[in-house]
């Protein structure tokens, strides 16, 4: 089992709060991504809360200079599915996507950055790549 499918599994199997195989709390979302082929890839993803009823998400690939393949996917779509933490297991949101750009890019950036400092770091590495943000508001 990849490191991806330990994180889901976790997720789903303890209500969202990862501890294992990475420390993530509940902070982590499970993204639905439908695919060229219409097949649906499922994407644990680090979250930062953008309000009520909605989520960030960053498409960081821990700095590759590279946008990770579920980018381009998300910006075919208007919708998607999540799984979002819950007791006693996590709940299925339909949500709208959208893309934050410019100055309110900027700004939602500053907040993963702020909570993960990690997350400038990828940035660093990333080859001059601005790190795509998305909004997932329930619809």
């Amino acid at each position: 089992m990849d490191f991806n499918e330990q994180m889901i599994a976790a997720f789903r199997a303890n209500g969202g709060d990862v501890q294992e195989p990475a420390a993530f709390g509940r902070s982590l979302i499970l993204v639905h991504v439908p695919r060229k082929d219409g097949s649906i890839l499922v994407r644990p993803l680090r979250n930062m809360p953008a309000g009520d009823d909605a989520w960030m998400v960053a498409g960081s690939a821990g700095g590759s200079p590279k946008d990770p393949a579920w980018v381009h996917s998300l910006r075919r779509t208007d919708r998607v599915d999540i799984e979002v933490p819950a007791d006693p297991e996590p709940v299925l949101v339909p949500v709208h996507v959208e893309e934050l750009l410019d100055d309110e890019r900027d700004r939602a950036w500053q907040v993963f950055v702020d909570a993960e400092p990690g997350f400038g770091e990828y940035e660093r590495k990333a080859e001059g790549r601005v790190i795509p943000v998305f909004r997932l508001t329930r619809v």
